[in-house]
């Protein structure tokens, strides 16, 4: 017993003087790093003035429930959107919601709502939904504009990667006047390319400019393994403003219609026709039936020239799309100008738009 006392006493005395020869490790004084950048101050002040108009969309499914064989609506995608008025209205891509039954809204205070499908216009991959939010909560991003866009410009990009919201990559606007292909496989022109970075997540968030101004809506990435690789693609916010108001207002895109059938190209190159749209079919009744439009048919003698629409409203036009393009800048009732090539000769005719059955 006598020995196990004096080992301990030992044990005891060795440990307190190892600990009196240990050398002092205090922590290392912090360095002062002096005042922010301009640009990271610009970042953050961009930041806290548009994070609260960022919400997360989950796309909701339906799934029967193995044991019960009741249907319930189940989580089956996320996605990015952003806070367009004080009504509640809310803008994201249209590959967010699509295909699915339902859709919730998560405002950055992590409140929930849920969506109600406002409207739709899958061409340019663009969905409206409203939530019942107080107004309160309702932060609305201000609109900028992408016409006057240079390469170069910072911008940045808000959204929810990978189910990580409220993430902020920043970058610059690499080109302009890009096109991409909408899940209807129309063309989008004039799209923003840039190198910020956009992932999985990303889609129907804002692109911003410096002045924390919304200039395009976030919708694609070119990357071969789906992760960003600094091509990110965004719709140009003036399109946005010209389509956004008219599904709040109609529930869908009304398209402007002068009530023709357009030929595909090889009817041009057929038939050594110049560029445009050539007419295969005028409907009856229908505006450019009135402004006195001829399609290209068949007669005893051979082809009836028909007309080429060249340009609407001085914009030059090559193909349908391009027709569809410019005649959806106009409204039901509006008068747009045709540029019309028939057999050599050069016209302009004035017609006034109907609305699209379809």
């Amino acid at each position: 017993m006598k020995r196990l006392l004096a080992a301990a006493l030992a044990l005891l005395v060795a440990s307190a003087a190892w600990a009196q020869a240990r050398t002092p490790a205090p922590p290392r004084p912090v360095t002062p790093r002096g005042p922010l950048a301009a640009e990271e101050l610009n970042n953050i002040a961009v930041f806290k003035a548009a994070s609260p108009s960022v919400v997360n969309i989950t796309a909701l499914g339906l799934e029967r429930d193995f044991f019960s064989r009741n249907v319930q609506q189940v989580p089956q995608g996320t996605g990015t959107g952003f806070v367009w008025d004080a009504q509640g209205h809310v803008v994201t891509n249209f590959h967010v919601i699509q295909e699915a039954s339902g859709a919730r809204v998560t405002l950055a205070d992590q409140t929930s709502y849920k969506a109600e499908l406002v409207g739709a216009f899958p061409d340019r991959d663009l969905a409206v939904l409203k939530i019942a939010a107080p107004a309160a909560k309702l932060k609305p991003l201000p609109v900028g504009s992408s016409r006057d866009l240079q390469v170069g410009q910072q911008v940045y990009a808000i959204g929810n990667p990978f189910g990580l919201d409220q993430t902020l990559t920043t970058g610059i606007v690499s080109a302009l006047n890009r096109e991409i292909e909408s899940v209807t496989r129309r063309l989008i022109r004039g799209a923003i390319q840039t190198d910020a970075a956009i992932n999985p997540g990303n889609s129907g968030g804002p692109l911003l400019d410096s002045a924390g101004r919304l200039i395009g809506v976030n919708t694609a990435i070119f990357s071969p393994s789906g992760a960003s690789a600094g091509i990110g693609f965004a719709i140009p916010v003036d399109e946005v403003n010209r389509i956004v108001p008219r599904l709040i207002r109609d529930g869908r895109m009304v398209r402007p219609a002068i009530g023709v059938t357009s030929g595909g190209p090889e009817i041009n190159r057929a038939l050594g026709l110049p560029k445009g749209v050539a007419l295969v079919r005028i409907q009856r009744n229908g505006p450019a039936a009135k402004a006195g439009l001829r399609a290209f048919a068949r007669g005893d003698g051979g082809i009836v020239q028909g007309d080429v629409i060249t340009a609407i409203n001085d914009e030059p036009v090559e193909t349908g799309d391009d027709m569809l393009n410019a005649l959806e800048k106009l409204n039901p009732g509006d008068t747009a100008t045709l540029t019309l090539w028939r057999a050599g000769a050069t016209r302009k005719v004035s017609v006034t738009l109907a609305e699209s059955e379809d």
